[in-house]
């Protein structure tokens, strides 16, 4: 065992143990060792918070492309939206407006997807939010696209049923123009000539001469054919699409129910029975349930000239009607 030797300092006054010349170039170079080790660390650290590796360049690339990739896709996605909304616009104003149909409400074109988990799955990202907003923006544009679909799908069926809803719109006026005295009362509110009181004329009052003929106003299937104590005679027809129309105080019914008819057809001869102060033809006109002007249908039989002139007759206020 070597024996260990000391050094006395006399300026302070203690003894060093002396390090052999071996161990000292050892724990040199060990400290230096470690300080290269440091050094290299702390350096690659600064390099590669300064400098990409190949990897990080080829990331990095990737990324910029998606981002590139992002934006051309939500431009993309946005047009899709605008021609969406152009064709919504024309389903609602023009196309079923032709076919009378109701429009899709808004709240169910854009009404969005339930679950609130729906997207948990894009969570936790850099760019979560970006992604989860144009996920967002497809589905709502798939949905309207599907809504749409089906609208178009509906609309092939009533161009298809057309004709034949054109066939069973009332469209003319129940009495011929060359046998039409006058129309007496039109739709609003007059007064009853029997109950002497203000109430809703729902129909149109026609005046001609008593047994003359009644027409149909359109294609259709007869409901009613018989006699009630406000209407006298009365007929009913079902023309499908949603309208009705009703023919009352009939002198006699030339139709019974259950009879398909069509436009033109004789359903019976105008009279004063019911509640009636005069010869006369009670026509009205029902559309899903509501009763409605039906000047507004009398244009299939009558010249412009002539239908402005029967739309003036109707459209007198005051007075009583007669029934």
């Amino acid at each position: 065992m070597a024996k260990v030797k000391y050094h006395y300092n006399p300026e302070t006054l203690s003894y060093h143990k002396i390090i052999p010349q071996k161990t000292r170039i050892f724990l040199n170079g060990l400290l230096i060792f470690l300080g290269f080790i440091v050094t290299m660390f702390l350096g690659f650290i600064i390099l590669n918070s300064i400098f990409e590796s190949p990897r990080e360049k080829s990331l990095n690339r990737e990324i910029e492309n998606l981002k590139v990739n992002y934006k051309l896709l939500a431009r993309k996605e946005k047009l899709h939206n605008e021609r969406i909304a152009e064709i919504e616009n024309r389903d609602n104003t023009i196309y079923r407006n032709f076919f009378e149909a109701s429009p899709i409400p808004e709240e169910v074109r854009k009404a969005g997807f339930g679950g609130a988990d729906r997207y948990q799955n894009l969570e936790g990202y850099d760019n979560s939010k970006m992604i989860i907003d144009l996920s967002k923006q497809m589905d709502d544009l798939s949905k309207r696209i599907v809504i749409q679909s089906k609208s178009l799908d509906d609309i092939i069926k009533m161009a298809e049923n057309k004709e034949e809803m054109l066939a069973a719109i009332p469209a003319i006026s129940p009495v011929k123009k060359e046998q039409l005295i006058r129309i007496a009362s039109g739709f609003g509110w007059r007064i009853h000539p029997i109950l002497k009181i203000k109430r809703m004329h729902n129909g149109l009052d026609f005046v001609a001469k008593e047994g003359t003929p009644i027409y149909a106003s359109g294609n259709g299937v007869v409901v009613e054919a018989e006699r009630s104590s406000s209407f006298g005679n009365v007929v009913k027809i079902n023309h499908g699409f949603g309208y009705e129309t009703v023919y009352a105080h009939l002198s006699r019914i030339a139709t019974t129910a259950g009879k398909r008819i069509n436009r033109g057809d004789i359903i019976g001869y105008m009279g004063s029975t019911g509640l009636s102060t005069g010869t006369h033809l009670h026509y009205e006109v029902i559309k899903n349930g509501t009763h409605t002007d039906p000047i507004n249908f009398m244009y299939g039989n009558l010249t412009p000239a002539e239908y402005l002139e029967v739309q003036h007759q109707a459209g007198q206020e005051g007075g009583q009607t007669l029934d």
